[in-house]
């Protein structure tokens, strides 16, 4: 269990995130057009899971306009946006916001990625949520960048993301 903090309050996830160097764990989440997508639906790319508590708030709005923008650059790179937003919230702020790089994807079904990933915010005022993480995994399938972000209202550390890409 991690512990981290929404404007200085202490609160807890479900678990830690699996550890660098392991093998990413499947999972099934929901599309805009309501498909499940899975792991092996990237297969053979290197994927950025941008995950928050939901596109609603400034914090994961930003960080959903800047993989947007990085996300074009990237080679063989998908960026996957989780929360456990519905599908149509999703696809609304995409479209007011012109977001097109990047693929929206939802856990709200019964929050079973944010259990596998260990990043589900069980107490506190967010609980029910994601909390906010990055995790990175290459063409085979490894984990190779974790980040829990300590304080919920803070934004990842996006350098360091895209560095593990290098």
């Amino acid at each position: 269990m991690a512990t981290i903090t929404l404007k200085g309050n202490k609160f807890h996830t479900s678990g830690e995130l699996p550890s660098e160097g392991t093998k990413a764990l499947d999972f099934s989440l929901v599309a805009g057009d309501l498909s499940r997508k899975t792991l092996a639906d990237f297969k053979g790319s290197k994927l950025i899971l941008n995950i928050f508590p939901s596109v609603d708030t400034g914090t994961c709005a930003t960080s959903v306009r800047v993989f947007n923008k990085t996300a074009s650059n990237l080679e063989n790179t998908k960026v996957l946006c989780i929360s456990r937003d519905l599908p149509f919230a999703q696809g609304r702020f995409c479209g007011a916001e012109g977001i097109e790089n990047v693929v929206m994807l939802s856990d709200f079904v019964s929050g079973s990625f944010g259990d596998l990933y260990g990043l589900n915010i069980i107490d506190g005022p967010l609980q029910g949520l994601n909390s906010r993480c990055i995790v990175v995994i290459d063409e085979d399938g490894k984990i190779i960048y974790t980040e829990q972000v300590p304080e919920t209202v803070d934004e990842p550390n996006y350098d360091a993301a895209l560095d593990a890409l290098k």
